[in-house]
């Protein structure tokens, strides 16, 4: 019986970790991966997802649709940013990085002003099982669910809809894709506002489970940073594959040793990945199909 319970437990770590490295990554691996825009206010957006979710609970709607909302919100809020922003900066990456990170020094201390240091969040839901000694959430099980569901969705997304050629189109050669009639602005907007409306689910999904703070985002920045990096550039081929390594490496340190031997073995992780693999998992895969 104890031999089974660690097992499970094992395995619900290594679920655990891996939801939250790809839910934290998937927007940005839209937006930095495809989209080349290193987005340093893509903890800004998953905390403007997670505030209007708890605004829409209080407000009185059910945590789904609270979610929903946070989400949109947060995607909205992304494509007018990309607007006024930074689709000036497509072809200035350095600039790129210097603007959003101004955006999100002025989101984390804006919401500071107006909503104070901290806010009354809403409680995680489903309740918890049992197995042996230890108690699991039902509710995490929902999270490692819903990272599969985003994986699914992106792909259709991107690879079987009329949209997802256009975006691609648009990102690889977007002088082409103009003369040929697309409006490669309003892709470049709706591509953005789907990596900020992913950020914005994340905050909203992983609510219920956190402190919230103006800060909060900084705690899925690192590692959303260190997935996509290790990932490498194709959004599909790369994130699903990076999270599960880093979720094994994230899950056994911090097992053995604490919440802060398994940050450490992250950076490890993604130096040792860099050093032997510079275009990161994409470009393994790639090579290996050449």
């Amino acid at each position: 019986m104890e031999f089974m319970t660690a097992i499970v437990s094992s395995a619900y770590q290594f679920g655990d970790a891996f939801a939250f490295l790809v839910l934290s990554a998937c927007g940005l691996a839209v937006i930095f991966g495809m989209m080349g825009v290193i987005n340093l206010a893509h903890g800004e957006f998953i905390m403007c997802g997670a505030y209007m979710t708890v605004f829409a609970v209080n407000w009185g709607l059910p945590l789904p649709l609270a979610i929903t909302c946070g989400s949109l919100f947060a995607g909205l809020v992304g494509m007018i940013i990309e607007r006024v922003i930074v689709r000036r900066l497509y072809a200035r990456p350095l600039d790129s990085i210097l603007a959003t990170w101004g955006v999100s020094l002025i989101a984390s201390q804006g919401t500071l002003i107006l909503f104070g240091p901290t806010m009354r969040g809403v409680g995680t839901p489903l309740g918890s099982f049992t197995i042996g000694t230890l108690s699991f959430s039902y509710y995490r099980l929902v999270l490692m669910a819903t990272a599969l569901a985003v994986l699914l969705l992106l792909y259709v997304v991107f690879n079987k809809t009329r949209f997802g050629v256009l975006a691609r189109a648009t990102i690889q050669a977007p002088h082409m894709a103009n003369a040929l009639g697309v409006d490669t602005g309003r892709v470049y907007a709706l591509t953005f506002g789907i990596g900020a409306a992913l950020a914005g689910l994340t905050g909203g999904i992983y609510a219920p489970t956190m402190t919230m703070i103006p800060t909060m985002g900084t705690t899925f920045l690192m590692e959303a940073f260190v997935t996509v990096v290790v990932g490498g550039a194709d959004v599909f081929l790369g994130t699903a594959p990076a999270a599960a390594l880093l979720a094994v490496v994230k899950a056994s340190l911090t097992s053995w040793q604490g919440q802060l031997a398994g940050q450490i073995g992250l950076l490890l992780a993604v130096i040792l990945v860099i050093r032997l693999l510079p275009k990161g998992i994409t470009g393994f895969i790639l090579k290996d199909r050449a």
